[in-house]
């Protein structure tokens, strides 16, 4: 009796905790294996990550109930750096990227993450969104996907015709749709058969049907937790010599980074306890990388997705995400071989509804009646993804924004006096830089040449190099013609 007053003295919520790392488990368990099939590697090794992700950064202080493991958000990514690099590197890769976040977490760089534009955010997600639906409906298809972005897209209409002449595509075709379907009808059911977590439920009956009908459809290679757990060889490391790689890195370390951090101001939003501390978060999120570099398998971000499930089920502390990695821990060790029996079209559905919700239809379409600079920096960070690649893409967004906040910086207008007699009086204010040069030496051209000009600056806030060289450059011309010189009024 001592002992359970003690027990509940120590952690007060466990019985909550308890509950929800049930439920996280659930729904983490179809998504790290079909996040790791998607990525081209095997299927465990979605679990390893995910059981670091609740151990290892679960443990650590940052955000008491976000829940870290793989994410489908880095599908993209995973999949084009095993296609170049090889699995082996994957491990060097990620230990690498860990490190700088780990890095960047103890120079208190996290908050600098949420000055990065929303827009940008979401257009990045709306993109990987995009690239995870339709490559993943050629596996729905029994078809081997293409490998640019593009050609996932172009090479659609004639996969789904082939499919019409393949018994074994039109089963699976028929498992991912009705993967997809259960999960869409969900949360109409009963409260009391919603208790089983959406993708379980789908990939449950998803796999039931396969085995009770006898379909034609691939299911998961297994290979072993220990089997598939392999540490980077020295010789891994040498690819760092390249730029490729070093590139890579970096694309993995900003987007698992940004992703994890805005996910934990997400989900700050969904409960009243204690605020995410994003540079111990960002260590947190480091560390479990690179214990799972150190293990060979996926990188990890925090996942909204079994975040919100977490704090939906009444998690109170921590406790219920270290929870959840000891029962991915449980089930990989001692049910490895539950997941042969998994058919692939089903985890191809669990994806393509979880990239459908990470395009925002409707964000969207508010954002262009409000705001279309913001909607246009998320279509085109989302097709530069699609069209080039993740990281280029993001870099896009990333200058197009800039771009964007430059030019609505600068306002600058131009008052032009002219009483008929003397000198022509033209004021300029507000902040004058390069991105309005046209406008501003149009309207200075198309002042009289055979008149004096007073050109006073004294109203502008900031006046950039090259904007003062463009108006002495055109002073000087202007004074040229014969009239008297113009002259510049500057602020005291």
């Amino acid at each position: 009796m001592t002992d359970n007053r003690s027990l509940i003295s120590r952690f007060p919520h466990l019985k909550e905790d308890f509950a929800a790392s049930l439920v996280v488990f659930l729904v983490a368990l179809p998504l790290c294996v079909g996040v790791a099939v998607a990525s081209g590697v095997p299927a465990e090794l979605g679990l390893v990550t995910g059981i670091v992700g609740g151990i290892v950064t679960g443990l650590m202080r940052g955000s008491s109930l976000q829940v870290s493991g793989p994410a489908a958000g880095m599908t993209v990514l995973v999949f084009e750096a095993v296609k170049e690099f090889g699995l082996p590197v994957l491990g060097v890769i990620v230990l690498v990227a860990g490190t700088l976040q780990v890095a960047m977490g103890l120079l208190r760089l996290g908050r600098y993450f949420r000055a990065i534009s929303v827009s940008v955010v979401e257009g990045m997600l709306a993109g990987i969104g995009l690239v995870i639906i339709a490559g993943q409906l050629y596996p729905a298809l029994a078809a081997k996907a293409p490998d640019s972005g593009l050609d996932k897209i172009f090479q659609l209409p004639g996969a789904f015709l082939d499919a019409f002449g393949d018994t074994g595509a039109l089963a699976s075709l028929a498992v991912a749709a009705g993967t997809v379907a259960v999960l869409l009808l969900w949360k109409l059911t009963p409260a009391k058969v919603r208790a089983v977590p959406g993708p379980l439920a789908a990939v449950g009956l998803a796999t039931l049907a396969a085995f009770a009908l006898d379909l034609p459809v691939a299911t998961v290679e297994v290979r072993g937790l220990l089997g598939s757990v392999q540490p980077p060889p020295l010789s891994a490391f040498g690819e760092l010599a390249g730029l490729g790689l070093l590139g890579t890195v970096v694309a993995f370390t900003l987007i698992a980074s940004a992703e994890s951090l805005f996910s934990a101001a997400a989900v700050d939003r969904l409960h009243s306890g204690p605020r995410t501390q994003y540079n111990r978060e960002l260590v947190a999120q480091g560390t479990g990388n690179m214990v799972c570099g150190v293990l060979g398998a996926l990188p990890m971000t925090a996942v909204i997705v079994r975040s919100a499930a977490n704090v939906q089920a009444g998690a109170r502390t921590k406790a219920s995400r270290v929870l959840h990695g000891a029962w991915l821990l449980l089930f990989a060790a001692l049910l490895p071989d539950v997941l042969a029996y998994i058919p692939l079209p089903a985890l191809a559905g669990i994806l393509i509804h979880a990239g459908a919700k990470l395009v925002p239809v409707r964000s969207l379409a508010v954002l262009w009646r409000e705001h279309r600079g913001e909607a246009l920096v998320l279509a085109v960070t989302a097709v530069s993804i699609v069209a080039v690649s993740m990281f280029e893409g993001v870099l896009i967004g990333l200058a197009l924004a800039v771009v964007k906040t430059a030019w609505e910086a600068s306002h600058v207008k131009l008052e032009v006096v002219d009483k008929g007699a003397g000198p022509v009086e033209a004021h300029l204010s507000g902040n004058a830089t390069f991105l309005r040069l046209p406008k501003i030496l149009e309207s200075l051209e198309a002042l009289p040449q055979d008149r004096p000009v007073r050109l006073d600056l004294s109203g502008l806030h900031h006046l950039d190099h090259a904007c003062r060289t463009a108006l002495e450059n055109w002073a000087a011309r202007h004074s040229a013609v014969g009239t008297e010189p113009v002259r510049l009024v500057t602020a005291a």
